[in-house]
């Protein structure tokens, strides 16, 4: 499918749609990590600089330019580009999902394979702290959104009631990333208001990225944390200095299928995403939650029989760094073509406090109610607000994999709760 060409003539350029996403794709990617590398005071947007030029490419592609630029209207430019956004939409809107997709696939099996060798160990001894820090998180945020419908209702009287619950409850979904939330709220609201679901969703989902992936960066210089000591204490030991992840450690020799580990990791991918898609009720692991439980028991065991299922850690590390890069453009460019449609100042203003505020609550309860060592609370934090972003920076900021096994102790918790707390404030208002 011919996206656009220039030229006329003995002479032109035409490109593709398939070239034209490859191109996008890498583009992005090359600038967004520029734009992370950036560093003000010791803190930069790390891969989430490349969430934010991922959302700006599809604030202008996927829009009319006129749009955003009153000015254009009427010039040959604004006659040119409504033309090939639409054309854009109608090709990539599937492509951009298995971009996105991959990416989730790749970073949260990735994530399951390095926190698997410490994971249950950690969950048997802290298994009530995580289930309770889940709940404080997802509760609080609930009771945030149904504060903000309860406001809007009184205050917004131009809007439709169940309108406004739709979008509030988007709103929820996009603070807290959670694309689970996002499809059971649209299931729930009905066919008919789903779309306004889906503009919530795309007006928090960017603050619910960067607002967390700032919070785990800003937290411990606000602390003045030496990191190699929060190591140690995550470690249980004194001389944790960001290694790799454990890899099976035995005298027998195990069959490797192939030398990166791939196999092994396709193997466990398959079968998390078909874990996923079983259904209880109208619940479900969903492939991000299946993918995490089928790694976390693959990286647990290392092997089964003669068969070594434990990558090396030089191919969790790549496959995990790039799973992020492509999560976060698909969902970058998607959620940049709702962000002009729909935006409102005052939804944002609700979507950042339903980040704000139970992220801020649920660090207050780990660190000080629960006890809990600072990375351990981090951690813990990234997998109660189900994100994935955060988790990627605060690996980096923490110099250790090992804030996985907690992201990944309090993340199934979340999910189930974020999940429920959507269907009952669809119910409620």
């Amino acid at each position: 499918m011919q996206i656009f060409s220039f030229f006329d003539g003995k002479f032109s350029l035409s490109i593709n749609g398939v070239t034209f996403l490859i191109f996008s794709v890498l583009l992005i990617a090359g600038l967004g990590y520029l734009l992370g590398r950036i560093t003000i005071k010791g803190v930069n947007l790390g891969t989430a600089g490349v969430f934010l030029v991922a959302l700006l490419f599809g604030c202008f592609f996927f829009n009319p330019i006129d749009k955003m630029f009153p000015s254009l209207a009427g010039t040959g430019i604004a006659e040119w580009w409504p033309n090939l956004s639409e054309q854009l939409k109608g090709y990539t809107g599937n492509a951009l999902k298995v971009v996105e997709n991959l990416g989730l696939i790749l970073f949260v099996t990735s994530v399951g394979f390095i926190a698997g060798p410490k994971f249950f160990g950690n969950l048997k001894k802290n298994f009530k702290t995580y289930i309770l820090l889940g709940l404080v998180i997802i509760i609080s945020g609930a009771l945030v959104c149904a504060g903000c419908i309860a406001l809007a209702q009184a205050t917004m009287k131009d809007v439709p009631g169940q309108q406004l619950t739709a979008i509030m409850t988007g709103l929820f979904s996009g603070a807290l990333t959670s694309t689970p939330a996002f499809s059971a709220s649209k299931e729930a609201i009905g066919p008919e208001l789903s779309e306004y679901v889906a503009v919530g969703n795309g007006i928090a989902y960017i603050f619910g990225v960067i607002g967390v992936v700032l919070f785990v960066q800003l937290i411990p210089k606000f602390m003045k944390a030496d990191m190699a000591a929060e190591r140690a204490k995550l470690s249980g030991g004194s001389g944790d200095n960001g290694e790799d992840p454990v890899e099976v450690k035995n005298e027998r020799k195990f069959i490797e299928i192939d030398p990166f580990g791939i196999a092994a990791f396709a193997v466990a991918a398959i079968l998390g995403v078909l874990v996923g898609t079983v259904k209880i009720g109208s619940f479900s692991l969903t492939t991000t939650g299946g993918c995490l439980l089928v790694a976390l028991i693959f990286g647990h065991f290392g092997h089964f029989g003669p068969i070594k299922v434990m990558p090396p850690a030089a191919t969790l590390k790549v496959f995990r760094e790039l799973g992020l890069m492509l999560f976060l453009i698909g969902a970058g460019i998607a959620g940049g073509a709702k962000f002009v449609e729909c935006f409102q100042a005052i939804y944002f203003l609700y979507g950042a406090l339903m980040t704000l505020v139970p992220m801020i609550i649920g660090f207050i309860f780990a660190k000080y109610v629960l006890k809990l060592h600072l990375l351990n609370a981090l951690g813990s934090i990234t997998g109660g607000m189900t994100s994935t972003p955060a988790l990627g920076t605060l690996i980096q900021v923490s110099g250790t994999e090992d804030v996985g096994a907690a992201y990944a102790a309090t993340y199934p918790i979340a999910l189930i709760s974020v999940v429920l707390s959507s269907q009952i404030l669809i119910m409620i208002f």
